[in-house]
């Protein structure tokens, strides 16, 4: 049986694996507990800083432990990073410092925390940032090692988690998961699927049922969306000459957007993208959110149909 978990709680441990490196500090901003970075601070208090509802003020705080040589690892609700925004830019990523943010319970997945409270573009507003690093693991393994990576990695980061639990497709695979490698989930001819987060395994779905149809899929996880992975999206425009990417964030300057644009300039392939239509989200369950917004694997699947008919 498929085990299932939280990306959320692949975080919250990653964080107790860093620990032996005395130069890793964890802060808050009132929501450790659902972000999980709960575990570090009550274990190692004396390195957690909590910042209340002040995400501007840990975003500077981070900055500042960084620019005095600690490793700093931030986390909040994805909506809540935009908030200090214009400090991650100038504070941060501007001055290239190794901060790595967290931004928990993103994308309409969210479900019934409602519009207000799903970020549909925090991927987009971080990705335009020089310097940034943007990352969107689909399972507790891949967002635990990940963590761990960025410990070592120079320069910001953004890290996007989600709340509800999701099927693990890791466990064993664990050497695959590397920062800026998107990591082949299923090989096939016909048609490539890259996507991220939750739509990864809508997209293994989606894989399945077209393979009942004799069409051959190839399912790429792409956790890191910055900086992309140029080398497979080129392999996969080649073998298979169509393209669908899937993720819960606007189809404006998400996945989609990043491959498309290098796509344009280097080897137009017929595509289409899955995600939020420019529109804001409303409250409902998980599942009804991806099926009101069209994320679901049929929606996947009729996409792979559609832009297979494209091909040269």
């Amino acid at each position: 049986m498929t085990r299932m978990a939280a990306t959320r709680d692949g975080y919250g441990q990653a964080l107790l694996d860093l620990a032996s490196n005395e130069k890793v500090v964890v802060l808050e901003a009132d929501l450790g507990k659902s972000t999980k970075s709960l575990h570090f601070r009550k274990a190692y208090p004396e390195r957690t800083f909590s910042f209340g509802i002040g995400e501007q003020n840990m975003m500077l705080g981070a900055a500042g432990l960084a620019s005095s040589g600690y490793i700093p690892f931030a986390s909040t609700f994805a909506i809540f990073t935009e908030r200090g925004f214009e400090q991650v830019r100038n504070g941060i990523a501007r001055p290239n410092l190794s901060v790595h943010l967290c931004g928990s319970h993103g994308g309409v997945h969210t479900g019934t925390d409602g519009s207000s409270a799903q970020s549909i573009e925090d991927l987009a507003i971080y990705r335009t940032l020089p310097n940034m690093t943007i990352l969107h693991p689909c399972d507790d393994v891949s967002t635990r090692l990940l963590t761990i990576q960025l410990a070592d990695h120079d320069g910001p980061s953004y890290t996007r988690t989600a709340r509800n639990s999701t099927p693990v497709i890791y466990d064993g695979r664990e050497d695959e998961i590397v920062i800026g490698k998107g990591i082949v989930v299923n090989d096939g001819n016909d048609v490539a699927i890259f996507a991220c987060g939750v739509a990864l395994h809508e997209a293994v779905k989606a894989c399945h049922q077209l393979e009942q149809e004799g069409i051959s899929v190839a399912v790429i996880d792409m956790h890191t969306i910055k900086p992309l992975d140029i080398d497979m999206v080129n392999k996969y425009a080649e073998k298979c000459g169509a393209i669908v990417t899937a993720e819960d964030h606007s189809v404006i300057g998400g996945l989609g957007s990043a491959i498309a644009e290098h796509l344009v300039k280097e080897n137009p392939t017929p595509m289409e993208m899955i995600g939020v239509q420019d529109r804001f989200g409303e409250s409902a369950q998980a599942h009804e959110m991806l099926e009101l917004m069209g994320i679901t694997h049929k929606d996947i699947a009729n996409a792979c149909q559609k832009v297979m008919t494209r091909k040269n």
